[in-house]
């Protein structure tokens, strides 16, 4: 049995994004529909970027990172417009490794500022890149956890776009930590947030049955 929320959802950063620059990334599509470009090659790319951007951050290389995620990760966006493009339905294998590449993605990441970190005197900032690591984790997995019960769940605080505009913002301004302070204490907010909107959605389910 799903659910289904009577609650309208609101515009995420997503959404804006894409709606904001859909005039350059419509164009970019079709010509890649038109070579014949699969998706998965670009999910694949994607993916194989972050172990870039790991490499560049645990080498102290952290201004660099910053562009490199800046210019590269809108590689996410071109996957999905991509299979959109060619017809492609949600469900099938092209969606699931998306979403799983995505997390490994995620993983290489925040891999990348624990090698930064792990160093004498630094054992914070390795439990706190673990906490960002685990947070984000965990805000994906709630929503599609909640998606699998007919749930929409973009709600919260710091969904993947938010998370990666404060990666870059820190990794830019060379303040790293507090890019890390930050995700580690919001992703579990927007977390408890998923959390409560799918209460309120089950909950608002069963009286209403």
């Amino acid at each position: 049995m799903t659910h289904t929320t009577s609650q309208t959802s609101k515009p995420t950063l997503t959404d804006f994004l894409r709606a904001r620059t859909a005039g350059v990334v419509n164009p970019v599509v079709a010509a890649l529909a038109r070579l014949g470009l699969s998706p998965d090659v670009l999910t694949v790319t994607g993916m194989l970027a972050h172990i870039l951007f790991a490499w560049l951050i645990a080498t102290g290389r952290l201004q660099l990172a910053g562009v490199a995620i800046a210019v590269l990760s809108p590689l996410d966006a071109l996957d999905g417009a991509l299979a959109r493009k060619l017809g492609r339905q949600q469900g099938n294998f092209g969606a699931f490794l998306d979403s799983t590449l995505d997390r490994l993605a995620e993983i290489a990441l925040f891999a990348g500022y624990i090698l930064y970190y792990n160093q004498p005197g630094n054992s914070w900032m390795v439990a706190t890149a673990y906490l960002a690591l685990t947070g984000s984790l965990m805000v994906s997995y709630a929503r599609s956890r909640a998606e699998a019960l007919g749930i929409p769940c973009k709600v919260g605080i710091l969904t993947r776009v938010e998370r990666y505009v404060v990666i870059v913002l820190t990794l830019l301004l060379n303040v790293p930590a507090y890019g890390l302070a930050i995700l580690a204490v919001f992703t579990y907010v927007t977390l408890a947030q998923r959390m409560v909107h799918v209460w309120r959605a089950t909950r608002n389910s069963s009286q209403e049955a």
